[in-house]
């Protein structure tokens, strides 16, 4: 055992030594920032996408410059939202020479918290009152009495969609196709459009005809006389086109509602009536059955889990196999045979790889927990309630227990095709199989938790090659005890089984030189090893 653990030892610092394990450690953090960060950075750089609207209904216009209002405000107020949830004292760590008597304060007082849950359910007429000037005004001087002194100021975000005239030679008296083939050379910036004295490019043009029909009477052709037309060469930013497109249908209907005698705000009252409807889990107890966030993110944490163990597990193997190979055909793996046994040497590089593994995967949790509580405040709720799925429920020490049977169940299949294979060329013929097989969790990973206990969960369970990963995933969900136990049970016998056949076929090989052997000859060596 002593040899096993220098090998170990060397086969961890020869490793920890390189850039790949570097940048495999750091590239997890980084990743997790970059999805933070990145989205929030992308809408800030998007360009104010200017549109022409041309109505020759005159029914729609004012509909969609409300929307359009509607719109910036509510953006307005969540950028402002998040403002005050950063320089409030209630976040208690903006510096600040004004002092709050919290106790003293009511509950039902000005707080980051309420506000933001207040705003979640907000409708499109709830927002109309913080449109003006003067409401706005008042929304704001509301909330300052809670903020910090030395605060920055507040810069609300500008127009993500801006509404322009159409430009003066072009007319809007035509069909709707010959106003289309006019602003063609806008829509594929031939030309550009005049906003506040700069040139800007066109994003994309709506044109409602004066007879516009619904859905039901067109029957929705293309080209149909009564068609609304948007023009875009843009086919994937749709926010635009769905805003206009529930604008004018909401218009649509009202105006539909009168023409038929019916009150619109009648119907928009009954339109807002909803029936609570309260999920319930029957497993929790009495009094605290409600499913709350933390419940839906532990039921879906295990998709996470699974994947970070296939990228752990396939990428130390990896190792092993590259390093195996690498030794072989660097003639070190006869210099190490001469000072230690075949069995010490594997059991040493499993070791040694197996702390690289715990190592990486180690430093990806902590970043993990690290990046989450940074990032913990009242505006991000759903990062307490990930923290909290960590620390509650038995996730972490799943991934922990998986990944070392996973890892000591394929390692000793990837250090045994090292050992037959004199170059990476030579492995790749038998990594194609492997592949397909360890490709099997992935595919499956986001239908096991709609079905943890079902029948292709429980059957995959107890295959050994899987029953790490479909494990891991049914980890939430509180799989049957037989299920927990015996594929434990199973798993352990396997991985002891596999490296045991490996620990045969890597005697022979490791020193074996030419073609690797064919699948009869390894069967020889299992059953006779020389």
């Amino acid at each position: 055992m002593k040899y096993s653990l220098l090998v170990a030892i060397r086969e961890y610092v020869e490793n920890a030594k390189t850039k790949g394990f570097w940048i495999g450690i750091m590239i997890f953090p980084i990743m997790i920032l970059i999805g933070i960060q990145v989205p929030r950075y992308l809408d800030k750089a998007t360009p104010t996408r200017h549109f022409i609207l041309v109505d020759q209904s005159g029914k729609y216009k004012e509909v969609i410059n409300r929307e359009l209002l509607r719109f910036h405000t509510r953006k307005k107020s969540e950028a402002y939202n998040l403002y005050f949830a950063k320089h409030s004292h209630y976040r208690k760590t903006a510096k600040t020479d004004q002092k709050i008597d919290w106790e003293s304060v009511p509950k039902e007082a000005f707080n980051p918290a309420k506000m933001i849950e207040d705003a979640k359910n907000f409708g499109p007429e709830d927002y109309d009152s913080l449109s003006s000037d003067e409401g706005w005004k008042q929304h704001v001087k509301k909330s300052e009495p809670f903020l910090a002194k030395d605060r920055p100021d507040f810069k609300p975000p500008r127009l993500k969609f801006r509404r322009v005239e159409v430009p003066e030679e072009l007319s809007t008296d035509g069909k709707p196709t010959d106003i289309a083939r006019s602003l063609k050379p806008y829509l594929l910036e031939e030309k550009s459009i005049s906003v506040d004295g700069q040139d800007e490019g066109l994003f994309a043009a709506i044109i409602i005809p004066p007879d516009v029909k619904s859905k039901k009477s067109s029957k929705g052709s293309s080209g149909k006389s009564g068609n609304i037309e948007y023009w875009s060469i843009n086919l994937t930013d749709k926010d635009l086109q769905n805003l206009l497109e529930r604008s004018i249908n909401a218009e649509y209907r009202r105006l539909t509602y009168l023409t038929r005698g019916v009150d619109p705000g009648v119907v928009k009252d009954v339109q807002r009536v909803r029936v609570p409807f309260n999920a319930k889990n029957p497993k929790k107890a009495v009094g605290q059955e409600d499913v709350s966030v933390a419940d839906v993110i532990r039921q879906y944490a295990p998709i996470a889990f699974v994947y970070l163990l296939w990228i752990a597990v396939f990428s130390v193997s990896q190792m092993l196999l590259n390093n195996t190979i690498e030794e072989k055909s660097n003639r070190i793996i006869e210099v190490l045979l001469s000072s230690v046994t075949s069995r010490e040497l594997m059991q040493g590089k499993l070791l040694g790889i197996a702390a690289v593994g715990l190592t990486m995967t180690g430093a990806w949790i902590l970043s993990l927990i690290t990046v989450l509580n940074l990032y913990r405040s009242p505006e991000l709720e759903f990062v307490d309630q990930i923290l909290e799925v960590l620390w509650s429920s038995n996730l972490l020490p799943a991934f922990g227990l998986y990944f070392l049977f996973g890892y000591l169940f394929y390692s000793g299949i990837f250090l045994a095709i090292g050992s037959i294979c004199n170059t990476i060329k030579e492995a790749q013929n038998f990594m194609g199989p492997m592949m397909m097989i360890m490709f099997v969790p992935l595919v499956t990973m986001f239908f096991i938790p709609k079905d943890p206990n079902g029948t292709l969960a429980t059957i995959l369970s107890w295959i050994p090659l899987y029953t790490p990963f479909i494990m891991m995933n049914r980890a939430a969900a509180d799989p049957p005890l037989l299920d927990q136990v015996g594929t434990l049970i199973l798993m352990v016998l396997s991985t002891l089984a596999v490296l045991w056949l490996c620990g045969k076929i890597f005697r022979i090989g490791i020193l074996r030189t030419g073609q690797p052997p064919k699948l009869l000859e390894l069967v020889r060596w299992i059953k006779n090893p020389a």
